[in-house]
Parts: C-alpha cells; sequence; structure tokens
C-alpha cells in the first residue's frame, strides 16, 4: 500500500531487522539442545536472549498477562531487547459481547510496562480461520482496534476473505500491521503476502507448511516443520527485501516450534538476510 514515492519522502532511513521466535519455553528445545540440561523454565528468557533480540509472547493469549509478571519478565533481558504479546483469546477466539471492553482494559494494563519502556512491538491480534469477513465480525474489528488505540498493533487474519483492498486501506488509515503469514496452502487460509500497511513496521509470521498436520487439533503436528535454505531465500528475495522498503522496522518470527525448529530457521533467516545485505540487529 505504501508506495515507492512515499518511501522517497520518508528519507534514507534503513529498515531494522528483528528476528526471533514465537514463544521460548519450551521443555523439547532442552532435548534439541538449545538450552542447556536441566534449564528451569524461568531462566529460559535470559538464556535465548543471548541468541535473538526479540520474543513474541504467545502465554498472554492464554490468559490476560499481569503488569507485574510482566515486569518481572522485562527484568531478565538487555532493555535493548523486545517483545510482541499475543491478545489474550477472549478478545479473539472467545468474545462475550457483555465482556470483552473489559478484558481489553485489563491486557492493557497487563502489557503496560513493556509500553513504557519502549519494549512493546506489537500486539499481535490473532483471529482464527472461523473469523471470515462478515459484517459482525469487522464491526466487532473496529471496535477493538479503537478500544486498543495507543498500543502498537498488528492483525493475523486466517481466513483468506480478508485479503481485501479495502481492508488493506483501512489498515492503513489506522496505522495498524497486517500480519505477513507462511503457512500451508490450503483453502481459505490467507495467502502469503508482502502488503505493508504501517510505515513503521512490518511484521511476518513462519508457521511451517505442514499441510496434513495442520488440522490435526494438535500442535505436535501442525508446527512439525523445517524450512529449507530455498523457501526462506525465497521469502527474502521476493518479499521482505520489498517489504523493508516500506517500512522503517520488522519483525520476523518463526513459530515452527516443534523440536527447536523455530531457532534453527530463525538463526539460519538471519544469515540469509545478512547476505542480502539487510540490517538485522542483534545483542551479541
Amino acid at each position: 500500500m505504501i508506495d515507492a514515492t512515499q518511501q522517497a519522502a520518508r528519507g534514507p532511513d534503513v529498515c531494522r531487522l528483528f528476528v526471533g521466535t514465537s514463544g521460548y519455553a519450551y521443555t523439547e528445545w532442552i532435548d534439541a539442545g538449545f538450552y542447556p540440561p536441566d534449564t528451569k523454565s524461568g531462566r529460559m528468557l535470559p538464556l535465548y536472549a543471548r541468541h535473538f533480540s526479540i520474543t513474541e509472547l504467545n502465554y498472554t493469549w492464554y490468559q490476560i498477562p499481569r503488569a507485574d509478571a510482566i515486569e518481572r519478565q522485562r527484568q531478565l533481558v538487555p532493555p535493548e531487547f523486545l517483545f510482541a504479546a499475543k491478545l489474550t483469546r477472549n478478545l479473539t477466539h472467545e468474545i462475550d459481547p457483555e465482556q470483552w471492553s473489559g478484558h481489553a482494559d485489563h491486557y492493557r494494563n497487563g502489557v503496560t510496562p513493556l509500553l513504557q519502556a519502549d519494549q512493546l512491538v506489537a500486539v499481535l491480534i490473532q483471529l482464527p480461520p472461523s473469523f471470515a469477513r462478515t459484517p459482525n465480525n469487522r464491526k466487532y474489528l473496529a471496535a477493538l482496534i479503537d478500544k486498543l488505540h495507543g498500543l502498537p498493533l498488528a492483525i493475523e487474519f486466517r481466513h483468506r476473505s480478508w485479503a481485501n483492498d479495502r481492508v488493506f486501506a483501512e489498515l492503513e488509515r489506522r496505522r495498524v500491521t497486517l500480519v505477513a503469514v507462511d503457512e500451508p496452502n490450503l483453502p481459505d487460509l490467507f495467502p502469503a503476502l508482502d502488503v505493508v500497511t504501517n510505515p513503521n513496521l512490518f511484521y511476518a509470521r513462519f508457521h511451517g507448511r505442514n499441510t496434513k498436520g495442520w488440522r490435526s487439533g494438535k500442535m505436535q503436528h501442525q508446527f512439525d516443520y523445517n524450512y529449507s535454505d530455498a523457501e526462506l531465500s525465497n521469502w527474502v528475495e521476493e518479499k521482505i527485501v520489498h517489504m523493508g522498503k516500506q517500512a522503517r522496522r520488522g519483525v520476523l518470527f518463526f513459530n515452527n516450534h516443534v523440536r527447536a525448529q523455530a531457532p534453527e530457521n530463525a538463526r539460519r533467516m538471519t544469515g540469509l538476510l545478512k547476505e542480502q545485505g539487510l540490517t538485522v540487529v542483534e545483542l551479541q
């Protein structure tokens, strides 16, 4: 949505890229050798931060985060380390028409420490495949975005009906980031696009392409996938380079967490980005 003329008008900004994983507290990553033997969950984040400059908090999807817990996590990493945080499921998947507004207020309070420390890159509104572009869903999403005004927002659509220029234009007007997704090419799933709707941020999530396991209902099957160098290179050359010319910052997260494939793919992606001469932020 942001053309070359707009990019030129902004000046010679260099897009700074941050690569990490969706979640970090996986016990199978100990078995895979990413974490040392017998690493406790409370020690995983500072160890993770030795390798990556950003993570996506996924426990915030299961429960509304508490400010004190978020602050303790923030204290475990360098001040330059960034977080994205999933919006809680009772605002995306299990919506109560009578209570969602209060849930949104509690969520905002919970992530305030990250916002105040300038370590919150985005709140991820991950919508389910059943959330099609209907009048009721459009009305709710608009109200949710209004309710969360002031937070950096990114939306991941799963239903193909949202792949629409009018949707992209509205996100651009609101400065809300459209999430680019890599996932199996299945009917009705949102396609892999390189559309940038926010000049401050582009956001990409790599779920893997396990077509057989995607709708199994089991995460260990759904996200069991190891990207090849060719698949990652295609993303860099065909999408990320283009997206980087339209935004000041880009974040890339790997969600194929089974058997520690996510951190391995994130490391390889970092190398490929550097080979293209792109700026990847690393803390070490």
